[in-house]
């Protein structure tokens, strides 16, 4: 196909945005009043995603955008090679129980991976669970799982049309079948079993409200977008019904706490994290359990560390000594070991120094910690003895990251054996599995995608340029090898708006980013967007990450420098990096465009209202556009740790001044635009690209198209989104990237 699409897609097309007819969006006379200012809201009535009136304008919204898209050039050839080399087999990083290996394997284009497990070595792995069978379209998906500690059990979750809402289940590993435990109001939890793998702690919420139907004669429960309120720590005995379960741990004075219970390698402990959102600082509580064999459930809750000031996250314990990972005086993390006989801090002992470099994550395997590094966007594996001792470096192939699913770092091991896995990624190479002796420090392939393309004709480099305020700020850019660069004109300035749309490019830029909760970007082949960003890079396109503050590629230092009011930061970080992919010669700006999602997509509606000048595409995907409200849905008052809210008035300001809902300006000539949402999006309500989309559209000037694609039996896409249905948006969104970032389309 080579660069067929790229050719197709310089010819004419579509009906401009001049001649689009979109579906009206009434505006109602709504007005907020946030201290003192009066602020109009004018399609709030978007907000209710049940509504038959809502409904309606998202029937016809996708009547206008589908088509659209479907006939864009190339689309098809698109989806065409998007099915030919998403047709390949993933495997999970494998985890070793009771001698058993456990892992996911996806045969190419079955919508959900299946569970599988081998018992030899030798042996044929044999299939544990398939979720392809829960659901006729492949929507309902395999969440998470865990074996227990005697291999015997699998605890696992599912959750249907995408939604964050999970049922837990238990089944047995010989012969596949359910146990008849089924867990139900959980959302957010983790899974961890006792020793004597009899049961495990999860945490649910409440059952939820009544609320009365106007009519109606009885009561019908409250809907999925309904607010989240006191979640509970509880232990589940296998057999026994969820209404038996031990509740471990709840605080009804502080409703907005989560908690997230871990049982001790060796089973004597059950540890409790307690956070009050979506930021990494925590509170951290222990239950001594006792025998593993026989576990204690009544014991007395014990703190370790009380209030939110810095995270503590337990690593192993040798006895009473707890090794903590931790940014407590230590912005980029250390290692601390702490007595429990005698847990006052000041008789915490550092084990292992923070450093230059971030300490990404830490396991115990063979007696030795092993630590995951951040250098500079990118992932190291260093190995210490459980004194500290530096033991020396695990090998990773190239530039790249160990991949991170679910929250869970790809790296695999027990404390008893010297048997360790990881995952390596990087933009050009899917997830390998590398298997490691840790006495030799001998680490092979043990297993390998084979896709059908060649790495080798990638190149991927590492630039450092300067933000508004002078930051020196990381962004990788990869492409096929060969491409020169002759963007911009000699000379010009980065800080001269005029140079950005007069040059020729060197090819077409998809610039993307996310900068919030300390959430790193690191080069990898994303298990979503891997494959699309491949195929753009095989079509003469560029891929550009950009590792914006507000993350953790720096540690706490660089994330708190994009929160709150410092927001702007990561708007500017963003922007000076499209400024210096058109300096450099990279691209011009009609060749330029931006993708981000969720708190990414809240980047790139607050970039493109910035600087529309700038850009000829934006992909806003399940993005926070109405950031005066954003707290007052699900669980949308976690992040008020990064954003802050309009309830305090220091909130308001800084929030209305980049809000994208609220700072899109009427008569401004737009970029092109293709928002992406879910009808089923419980995390990121669909409320807020719904609202958006009606005011940009109204607002655009330009001859370019504002289209918003909203998916059907689908929710935020964190994980178990569908194959076909990741294939169908995804050639979508490559096709309408091709078109409008043509030099002249």
């Amino acid at each position: 196909m080579k660069r067929a699409i790229l050719m197709l897609a310089a010819g004419g097309c579509c009906a401009t945005a001049a001649a689009l007819e979109y579906p009206e969006s009434r505006r109602v006379d709504v007005v907020d009043e946030y201290h003192g200012t009066k602020v109009a809201d004018p399609y709030r009535w978007l907000e209710d995603a049940d509504s038959g009136e809502t409904a309606d304008w998202v029937k016809s919204q996708n009547k206008l955008s589908l088509p659209f898209l479907k006939n864009l050039p190339g689309r098809d050839a698109y989806q065409q090679r998007l099915t030919q080399l998403w047709n390949y087999e993933r495997y999970s990083v494998p985890v070793k129980q009771a001698g058993a290996y456990f892992f996911t394997r996806n045969d190419g284009l079955q919508n959900q991976a299946v569970l599988y497990v081998r018992t030899e070595r030798d042996a044929p792995p044999r299939v544990v669970l398939d979720p392809n069978k829960l659901s006729a379209d492949g929507t309902v998906a395999l969440t998470q799982w865990e074996v227990s500690p005697d291999g015997r059990w699998v605890a696992y979750g599912v959750a249907a049309a995408g939604s964050d809402w999970n049922e837990f289940r238990v089944l047995d590993v010989a012969t596949g079948k359910n146990t008849g435990d089924k867990l139900s109001r959980i959302k957010f939890s983790n899974l961890s079993w006792t020793k004597d793998s009899k049961g495990f702690f999860y945490s649910r919420y409440p059952p939820p409200p009544i609320i009365a139907q106007a009519g109606a004669k009885e009561t019908a429960p409250a809907t999925v977008f309904d607010e989240l309120s006191n979640q509970k720590l509880y232990y589940h005995r296998l057999g026994e019904p969820q209404s038996a379960d031990r509740l471990i741990l709840e605080r009804p004075d502080q409703p907005q706490w989560f908690f997230s219970g871990n049982v001790s390698q060796d089973g004597q402990f059950l540890f409790i994290s307690v956070a009050r959102g979506s930021g990494n600082e925590n509170a951290l509580y222990y239950l001594y359990l006792g025998d593993p064999k026989a576990p204690k459930l009544d014991g007395k809750l014990a703190a370790l560390v009380e209030g939110f000031t810095a995270s503590y996250v337990p690593v192993t314990n040798e006895g009473s000594v707890v090794y903590l990972l931790t940014d407590k005086s230590a912005p980029r993390k250390r290692i601390v070991a702490v007595d429990l006989r005698n847990p006052s801090p000041k008789h915490w002992a550092t084990l292992i120094a923070e450093t230059g470099d971030t300490i990404d994550g830490a396991l115990h395997a063979n007696r030795e910690l092993v630590l995951l590094y951040l250098h500079d966007a990118s992932h190291r594996l260093i190995r210490h003895s459980l004194d500290g001792q530096a033991l020396g470096e695990l090998p990773l192939p190239a530039l790249g990251s160990v991949p991170d699913l679910n929250n869970v770092k790809q790296l695999k091991g027990n404390r008893g054996d010297s048997e360790l896995f990881y995952s390596f990624t990087s933009f050009n190479r899917p997830p390998t599995t590398y298997r490691c002796q840790l006495p030799r420090g001998h680490c092979v392939v043990f297993q390998a995608p084979q896709l059908a393309f060649n790495p080798d004709d990638f190149v991927t480099t590492q630039v450092f340029y300067p933000s508004k305020d002078g930051t020196r700020v990381p962004m990788f850019i990869t492409h096929k090898k060969g491409l020169k660069k002759n963007g911009a004109a000699p000379g010009a300035s980065a800080g001269d708006k005029s140079s950005f749309s007069t040059t020729p490019a060197a090819a077409p830029v998809y610039l993307f980013g996310y900068g919030g909760f300390e959430i790193s970007k690191l080069p990898e082949f994303d298990e979503k967007y891997g494959v699309s960003n491949l195929i753009w890079m095989e079509q003469g396109g560029i891929f550009a990450l950009a590792n914006l503050r507000g993350g953790g590629e720096y540690g706490q230092a660089w994330h708190k420098a994009g929160t709150l009011e410092r927001k702007q930061n990561v708007f500017n970080d963003f922007i000076a990096a499209g400024e210096y992919l058109v300096k450099s010669g990279y691209t011009s700006s009609k060749q330029l465009a931006i993708g981000g999602r969720s708190n990414g997509g809240l980047l790139v509606g607050a970039v493109l209202n910035q600087r529309p000048d700038l850009f000829a595409a934006g992909i806003p995907m399940v993005g926070v556009m109405d950031m005066l409200r954003y707290h007052k849905f699900t669980i949308g008052w976690a992040w008020a740790g990064d954003y802050g809210t309009s309830d305090a008035a220091k909130g308001y300001q800084y929030l209305s001044a980049y809000s994208p809902y609220h700072n899109i300006r009427p008569g401004t000539k737009y970029p092109a635009v293709l928002v992406t949402t879910a009808d089923h999006d419980d995390r990121v309500v669909p409320g807020h690209s719904f609202k958006y989309t009606a005011a940009l559209q109204a607002a655009q000037a330009g001859d370019n198209p504002v289209l918003i694609r909203v998916d059907v039996k689908a929710g935020h896409g964190a994980t178990g989104k569908p194959i076909s249905k990741i294939i169908e948006e995804e050639a979508d969104k490559l096709a309408f990237l091709t078109h409008y970032t043509q030099a002249n389309p």
